[in-house]
């Protein structure tokens, strides 16, 4: 019963760990795309679109490590 409550609580930490590679990603999209909206501010619309595609498919990564952390 104890080495099951270990597995699991070492699955959440895990999980938590690999959170931080999605979330330094959409910082560092987040990033350019006001970098990019200051130095352009006509082009500020094309950015942020680009910015949430790009926040979008990053964010699915740690969607899915989430469903492999309950999964296994």
């Amino acid at each position: 019963m104890e080495t099951i409550m270990v597995v699991e609580a070492l699955k959440v930490i895990g999980f938590g760990l690999g959170a931080i590679g999605p979330g330094v990603g959409i910082g560092i999209a987040c990033h350019g795309c006001n970098v990019a909206s200051a130095r352009q501010p006509e082009m500020a619309g094309r950015f942020f679109v680009n910015f949430i595609l790009a926040a979008a498919l990053t964010e699915g990564l740690a969607i899915i490590g989430l469903v492999l952390c309950f999964i296994f």
